[in-house]
């Protein structure tokens, strides 16, 4: 089939143009000059034989054909974005941004990446954490994550602790945390042994600061823990607060007291003598960790080859 197309420059112009209804800050979206806009626009209007907008005296309006043009042109300029950028993957790989919680990226994930690089070099990876990725207490469905420029060819995606309710985004879950209580291994041998769940009213608490406070997050408390061990007479409230995950776990590793940890965040942890878990005895949130990726990129060649990696370490987890 023959397509009898004007400029794809021209198209450019006029959608940018259409949008901001300024030539001024269509030049600067495209990096040229205002004239330049113009000349494409006249252009434009001198190949389809009607104009495309109403030049006011310090104002643009669209005409009737403009509107009814803007739509489809918008429609193509995306489509013919998208068609490159998956060609772009395909040959090159491509950008990919996975976004999760601290605890989770420094515990569980990092480790594990060196596996998905090697086979994947193709793919550039960019971690980042963020507390956003923890649904609030309140939260039943979490939106905003859909909201994806197709043109850019760096996707992103998420690993949440939540719900699983994530409107507008495909979502896999990956296991839910198995909380207990961890601590250096000096204290279990110390003036103070840790032999039984009562013992702890010797010890030093320690709490997410985020258990408290009206942004409450889902997360284990020591309240929790302590009446599934059907301990009394221990302060649940009492103790050390800190706000970092990260830092909670390095003051565990110190031997500054004790801490309420998942399971399967702490494996290395556990398994090179830096932590140790005095008890059998766990906690279970209704929350897991999510593996969410916006409906606009979760066919790109980069979020296929992540999952299938992420889901298959997953289920290597046991959940407590």
């Amino acid at each position: 089939m023959t397509y009898r197309l004007p400029p794809l420059s021209s198209l450019r112009a006029f959608e940018a143009a259409a949008r901001h209804l300024s030539f001024k800050d269509a030049a600067a979206e495209l990096s040229v000059t205002p004239t330049a806009i113009s000349h494409q626009i006249r252009g434009l209007e001198e190949y389809l034989d009607f104009p495309l907008f109403k030049r006011l005296t310090r104002a643009l309006e669209l005409t009737r054909e403009g509107r009814v043009m803007l739509p489809k042109v918008r429609e193509g300029l995306e489509c013919f974005a998208a068609a490159i950028e998956s060609t772009r993957q395909v040959v090159f790989g491509g950008r990919l941004v996975v976004t999760s919680p601290p605890a989770f990226a420094a515990r569980w994930l990092i480790r594990r990446l060196p596996d998905f690089t090697a086979a994947h070099p193709e793919i550039r990876l960019r971690m980042a954490t963020s507390l956003d990725t923890i649904d609030s207490v309140d939260a039943a469905h979490v939106s905003g994550l859909a909201r994806v420029d197709v043109r850019d060819d760096k996707t992103e995606t998420f690993i949440r602790y939540g719900s699983g309710h994530y409107d507008g985004c495909r979502v896999d879950r990956l296991f839910a945390p198995a909380y207990t209580a961890v601590c250096s291994p000096l204290l279990l041998k110390g003036m103070r042994p840790l032999n039984v769940p009562a013992d702890l009213r010797r010890h030093n608490l320690l709490h997410n600061q985020a258990d408290s406070g009206t942004d409450q997050h889902d997360l284990a408390t020591w309240d929790q823990w302590l009446q599934v061990a059907g301990v009394t007479g221990i302060d649940a409230d009492g103790g050390t607060q800190i706000s970092d995950p990260g830092l909670l776990l390095s003051a565990a590793i110190d031997g500054v007291g004790v801490a309420l940890a998942s399971k399967q965040l702490i494996e290395g942890e556990v398994a090179a003598g830096r932590l140790a878990m005095p008890f059998d005895i766990v906690i279970r949130p209704a929350q897991a960790y999510y593996l969410v990726v916006p409906e606009a990129v979760a066919e790109r060649t980069v979020v296929s080859a992540f999952r299938k990696w992420l889901l298959a370490e997953a289920a290597k987890v046991r959940e407590g």
